[in-house]
């Protein structure tokens, strides 16, 4: 998939790095339209205080990762004027191939090319964004991708992601600061959101409440989940606050272990007061764990 995004991008910018032509709409800007909200938050980003450029995010504030997402009749009006299309890539829009046929001549923006992917049974893990190292890689990548697509933008959109890697960097610096020193690194996530997250921090994912979000696990699942809680010498478990904590609530009543949140950074209104929305987000996400792994 990453291969075939590579490809599609430069395609369509054309022979010799040219951008393609920009879509005829009515207020005449560059319009961005972004897959889903953290990756909404990087572009709104680079294109702060940018005259001439537009940004919409496609799916609804609530939507969470786009796992099995279906485009809606809304959705395919939103892409029918954009001008590029920017996505987390690495499988996550899993409807990418259709969007591509649909709208000829947009340009897609691959936020995870070139990043090497975490893999389980042979699938590449789309999260990539909850590990600050990676996330700061595709600022990167979007900041590249937007100035090779929309160059009369290219010095403005160079100048914020300047400003806002120093603030991921200071993030960064930060979470390592707090998180390097905890003393207990196992932790039990709610679904395969975190791993990216575990290996910038050193954690140990022990074990995954709901390896499919929404479906609740098996009985055999449960039993085997709460037999490893048992084996901790701090029971905590942590749940998402995009979905329902009634299997991790199961778990904690057998176990005695302590229930916090850790947030994905997947929800939340696409408005342009969401531009510290990932700082802010990842700040909570390491007090949360401070506390939780004394």
């Amino acid at each position: 998939m990453c291969a075939l995004l590579a490809i599609l991008t430069l395609a369509f910018a054309g022979c010799g790095g040219q951008p393609a032509a920009q879509k005829q709409t009515n207020d005449g800007a560059f319009h961005i339209v972004t897959s889903f909200y953290p990756i909404y938050i990087d572009v709104i980003n680079l294109t702060d205080g940018v005259d001439g450029v537009a940004v919409t995010n496609m799916t609804k504030p609530q939507t969470g990762c786009l796992h099995d997402y279906q485009l809606t009749t809304e959705d395919m009006k939103t892409l029918e004027s954009a001008d590029a299309f920017v996505v987390n890539g690495a499988g996550m829009e899993s409807f990418l191939d259709k969007v591509v046929k649909m709208q000829d001549g947009m340009i897609v923006v691959d936020a995870s090319r070139g990043i090497d992917l975490l893999e389980e049974d042979g699938e590449a893990n789309p999260h990539v964004w909850l590990s600050i190292t990676k996330n700061i890689e595709q600022v990167k990548n979007i900041r590249d991708q937007l100035k090779a697509a929309d160059p009369a933008h290219a010095d403005a959109y160079e100048k914020n992601a300047a400003a806002y890697l120093e603030k991921l960097e200071a993030l960064k610096t930060e979470m390592h600061a707090t998180l390097d020193t905890v003393p207990h690194r196992d932790i039990v996530t709610f679904h395969e959101a975190f791993p990216y997250f575990a290996e910038e921090f050193h954690l140990h994912i022990l074990a995954v409440i709901e390896r499919e979000p929404g479906a609740d696990p098996t009985p055999a699942e449960l039993e085997e989940t709460i037999a490893q809680v048992r084996k901790l010498p701090v029971k905590v478990l942590f749940t998402e606050p995009q979905y329902s904590p009634a299997a991790a609530e199961t778990i904690a009543r057998e176990t005695g272990a302590k229930i916090y949140e850790l947030d994905p950074v997947v929800t939340g209104e696409a408005t342009p007061a969401a531009k510290d929305a990932y700082l802010d987000t990842m700040r909570k996400n390491m007090e949360t764990l401070k506390k939780a792994l004394q």
